[in-house]
């Protein structure tokens, strides 16, 4: 729900900057690129953090190997996808790189959620609304993949 918070929260955040004359924030599409780089620098900062490390190294699937470097792995990408957001020239770049990475990475979600796994000490999101909040969150990277 935290990177869900942090999407809505930024975007929202930004389009009011923009409303009242910040001009590099002006519109949805600028505003939306703040959200979704918030939410990864959360989302990717928990790769690097504890006890959620351990956790999302948990989630990775049994059969892949070395959870740890994948999880490491991916927490860089999400943090450079986050900042390639907020650069114009790399926008449309980060947008694709981080979509395809959300829908490389929900396989594991779906594992975690049938393994019955904790995140933070609560059990993840089940499988529906994860899948619902997915889909939002490639959504949002389609539109600024399209839209920047």
């Amino acid at each position: 729900m935290a990177p869900l918070i942090a999407l809505l929260a930024a975007t929202a955040l930004a389009r009011l900057a923009g409303l009242a004359g910040v001009d590099p924030l002006d519109g949805w599409h600028p505003a939306l690129r703040v959200g979704l780089a918030a939410m990864f620098s959360l989302t990717g900062l928990a790769h690097f953090t504890a006890p959620r490390r351990a956790d999302l190294i948990a989630m990775v699937p049994p059969r892949l190997p070395r959870p740890d470097l994948l999880v490491t792995a991916t927490g860089v990408l999400e943090l450079a996808g986050a900042a390639g957001l907020l650069i114009p020239a790399t926008t449309r770049w980060a947008a694709a790189g981080l979509t395809l990475l959300m829908l490389a990475m929900f396989p594991a979600n779906v594992s975690a959620a049938r393994r019955g796994l904790t995140l933070a000490g609560r059990p993840v999101t089940p499988i529906g609304p994860r899948t619902a909040l997915q889909a939002l969150f490639v959504a949002a990277g389609v539109g600024i993949l399209f839209g920047a």
